[in-house]
């Protein structure tokens, strides 16, 4: 039997057809990978939780000794690959729920609320890149060069029936300068002006501006507060009191709490409307509160689908990968990885079934490498030329949020050069 493939080029074409038709409804939900993603040296971006992890070890490591030696400690416990702010968290919040009045890790009680609030405190300000040194927003020429403001330039160009949504496990204000740079007017699930207040009937009504681009941040967001007054969340400065679902073991309880509820059932509601295509870019479908929504929805919606774009070039996606698993078993999801692809629950390799023409190679080039070495490491990033023989194989690029972007605004290009060309024909 012949292993399976997948064909890139014709599933591209099925995704073009989805984004240029303007009767589907269309989401995207973002991870922390689409916060990497850049477009020049002067690109703002958010350090992946590898960098974060080192970097915040370092910092609170110097606020106190206690702290260095703790955390230590814990990374020995927890092993090294298993060390990360999600793991260190987790780990800190059992501890101090449970220790009383012993000691543990050289630290008290109140010692472990004391460095999980400076933990948050230093992913608080590093997702804060928004701001320049002197506390003020970076200026136009900055957001000019964020990936998020030329997607916002594609939903802007966009003409559809229904609206773009958008849903973001991100705390940054990436989409939102992207978005506004654009004049791309969207909703967020806050109304007022001195004080915006979130609003849950609102999340809950797809009527409620209708044609607006959605903006929800299931995780939350710098600036968001609970008004111990109003017992209300409203929106002001950022500051230490933000609520937000940081990344630790107590994100599922976090998350059956207000508004990321509501947020969440707006996901789910989503998923539920007929013809919804929800794309995934920058999520790495680790967490299971979100990934029960939506496979939940799927199960009672038969034409809404799933795509998951998986940037997976240092862990490739295999067919023994925890992610891979959810693909196989629902034939709702599809996962698009660098090398290897889950569609009709099955797992194959991406192969283009023919080799495509000089003029082809331009169009391919937008969403399939040919000549992507299989070792992301490798210094051959060359391509060979001379005597090589044409497998068919390569690196599809689309999960990278900045190639998923040149992308999409290609397409509108190509459509726009399409449409001008049937009005002269007329």
């Amino acid at each position: 039997m012949n292993p399976i493939s997948h064909d890139p080029s014709e599933y591209i074409r099925g995704i073009q057809q989805v984004l240029i038709s303007d009767k589907k409804r269309i989401g995207f939900l973002f991870g922390a990978g689409s916060s990497l993603a850049t477009k020049s040296s002067k690109t703002l971006t958010v350090p992946a939780i590898t960098r974060m992890t080192t970097d915040i070890i370092t910092i609170v490591g110097t606020v106190q000794k206690k702290y260095e030696v703790a955390l230590n400690e814990i990374k020995v416990e927890l092993g090294e690959e298993n060390f990360n702010i999600e793991t260190i968290l987790s780990n800190l919040e059992q501890k101090a729920t449970f220790i009383g009045n012993g000691v543990l890790n050289t630290l008290k009680k109140i010692d472990f609320e004391n460095l999980i609030i400076e933990i948050k405190k230093n992913v608080r300000t590093m997702v804060s890149v928004h701001e320049n040194e002197a506390n003020n927003i970076v200026t136009s020429e900055i957001v000019k060069e964020l990936v998020h403001a030329d997607f916002a330039s594609w939903i802007g160009q966009a003409e559809r029936k229904y609206p773009i949504e958008l849903f973001t496990t991100n705390y940054d204000f990436l989409f939102e300068l992207g978005l506004e740079s654009k004049e791309v007017p969207y909703y967020d699930g806050f109304c007022g002006s001195l004080r915006p207040f979130f609003n849950p009937e609102s999340v809950e009504d797809f009527s409620f501006l209708a044609n607006q681009t959605k903006l929800w941040k299931i995780h939350g967001s710098l600036g968001w507060h609970f008004d111990k007054d109003t017992e209300k969340i409203v929106r002001v400065n950022s500051d230490i009191d933000d609520i937000l679902i940081y990344p630790s073991s107590l994100k599922y309880k976090d998350s059956k709490k207000q508004p990321y509820e509501s947020l969440l059932d707006r996901l789910s509601n989503f998923i539920k409307q007929p013809d919804t295509i929800l794309i995934t870019c920058g999520y790495s479908w680790g967490d299971e509160h979100i990934n029960s929504r939506i496979i939940s929805a799927l199960k009672t919606n038969t034409t809404s689908h799933v795509i998951g774009l998986l940037f997976d070039k240092c862990d490739k996606v295999t067919n023994e990968s925890p992610v891979v698993k959810l693909g196989i078993e629902n034939s709702k999801i599809s996962l698009y990885g660098s090398r290897n692809a889950v569609i009709g629950c099955q797992f194959g390799e991406w192969i283009l079934k023919s080799e495509p023409s000089k003029g082809d190679t331009i169009n391919v080039n937008l969403y399939f490498d040919e000549d992507a070495p299989e070792d992301p490491n490798t210094e051959l990033n060359k391509e060979i030329i001379g005597g090589e023989i044409w497998t068919g194989k390569g690196e599809f690029i689309l999960p990278d949020f900045g190639k998923l972007t040149q992308f999409l605004n290609k397409m509108i290009s190509d459509n726009e050069i399409k449409k001008i060309g049937e009005n002269v024909k007329k």
